[in-house]
C-alpha cells in the first residue's frame, strides 16, 4: 500500500483506520491498530465522559503513533464530550450521525482534523461545505447503524468520488486486501474497517458475540429497524422479534419495547447472544478465527501487494 492524502492527513503508514465501534472500540483494539500502522479509534458512542476520559488517558500510555475518537453526534452528552476531546488533546476525530456543521469549526480552532461518515453525494457535498477534512464513505455493507439510501460500497464510492475533492475514505464490507485495491480503483484513498477488528483479539467485544459472529454464513445478517435507525443485525432471536413485528407495520415504539434497555451492550459487550442486539458487517461471514491485529493488518498488506501485482502481470 502506497502513502498517499488520508495517510499524510493523519500521520499514518498505512491508509487503514479501524472504525470506532460501539462496546468493541476500546484502547486495547484503537492502540494495537495505531501500532500497526493505521489509524485507531477510540468507540465513544458506547461511553460515558468519565470512560472516555480513561481510555484516552490509556491510549496515551500504550501508543505514540497518531489515534482519534469517533464522535457519534447524537450522543446524549455531545457537549460535554467535545469539550472533554479539546480539553484532552485529542488530534483527530471521525464525526457521524449528524451535522458536521455543528462542531467542525470548533474542533479546527483546536487543532484538531475531523473525517465525517457519510451515505449519499448529496451528504458528502455538505461535508466539504462544512470545511471537514475527509469524508468516509460507508456502503449499507457495514454493520450496526446504516444509511437510509441502502447504497452499497461499489456503488457509493465513485459517486462520492465525483461530488467531492477531499480526501475519500470508503467503508462497508472490506475485509481483504483485494476489497482495499477494489474501492482504491474507484476512487478512494483510503478504507475504514469495522467487523475485522470488532472481532480481532483485542477488541472489547464478548468473546461469545465473537463465536456468534465468525459462525455467520451468508445471508445472516440483515438490515432491520428502519423506523428508528436502520441497522444491520445478526439473525438471533432477538432480530426474529424485530423483524416479525416490523412485518406487521409496528411502529417505532413498540420497537423499542422489543429492544428494550441497553441491546446493543446486552448483545456485544456481555455476549447475550439471542438477547441482545448484535451489530456486524455482512462480511462477518467470510472471518473464519478471532486474529489479533497485528496478524490481520499484515494479512491485508499481503493480500493487497499480491492482488495488484496479479492484476498488472
Amino acid at each position: 500500500m502506497k502513502k498517499n492524502r488520508v495517510c499524510e492527513l493523519f500521520g499514518i503508514e498505512r491508509p487503514i483506520v479501524a472504525g470506532g465501534m460501539v462496546w468493541c472500540s476500546g484502547w486495547r483494539l484503537a492502540a494495537a491498530v495505531s501500532n500497526a500502522g493505521g489509524l485507531g479509534l477510540l468507540g465513544a458512542g458506547s461511553m460515558h465522559p468519565e470512560t472516555l476520559q480513561e481510555h484516552i488517558r490509556k491510549m496515551k500510555e500504550a501508543t505514540d503513533k497518531p489515534w482519534g475518537v469517533n464522535l457519534p453526534l447524537m450522543y446524549p452528552e455531545i457537549d460535554r464530550l467535545v469539550e472533554l476531546l479539546i480539553a484532552e488533546g485529542v488530534k483527530i476525530v471521525f464525526t457521524s450521525a449528524g451535522s458536521p456543521k455543528k462542531f467542525t469549526q470548533r474542533f479546527h480552532e483546536a487543532g484538531i482534523k475531523v473525517a465525517h461518515v457519510v451515505s449519499s453525494s448529496k451528504f458528502a457535498r455538505k461535508c466539504e461545505e462544512a470545511g471537514v477534512d475527509a469524508v468516509v464513505a460507508e456502503g449499507f455493507e457495514a454493520g450496526g447503524h446504516n444509511g437510509r439510501e441502502e447504497t452499497t460500497t461499489l456503488c457509493l464510492i465513485p459517486q462520492v468520488r465525483q461530488a467531492t475533492s477531499l480526501p475519500l475514505i470508503a467503508a462497508g464490507g472490506i475485509g481483504s486486501g483485494e476489497a482495499i485495491l477494489a474501492t482504491e480503483a474507484l476512487g478512494a484513498e483510503g478504507v475504514q474497517i469495522g467487523t475485522l477488528f470488532a472481532l480481532a483479539e483485542e477488541s472489547s467485544a464478548a468473546e461469545a458475540f465473537k463465536r456468534r459472529c465468525i459462525a455467520t454464513e451468508e445471508g445472516d445478517t440483515m438490515l432491520c429497524l428502519k423506523k428508528i435507525a436502520p441497522s444491520r443485525l445478526v439473525k438471533n432471536a432477538l432480530y426474529q422479534q424485530l423483524a416479525e413485528a416490523e412485518a406487521r407495520g409496528a411502529e417505532a415504539e413498540e420497537l423499542r419495547t422489543i429492544l428494550g434497555k441497553a441491546a446493543t451492550k446486552r448483545g456485544i459487550f456481555e455476549g447475550d447472544v439471542e438477547g441482545g442486539e448484535l451489530e456486524i458487517g455482512q462480511i462477518a461471514s467470510a472471518v473464519t478465527d478471532i486474529h489479533p491485529v497485528s496478524v490481520i493488518m499484515e494479512r491485508l498488506a499481503n493480500e493487497y501487494n499480491e492482488a495488484k501485482a496479479r492484476i498488472q502481470g
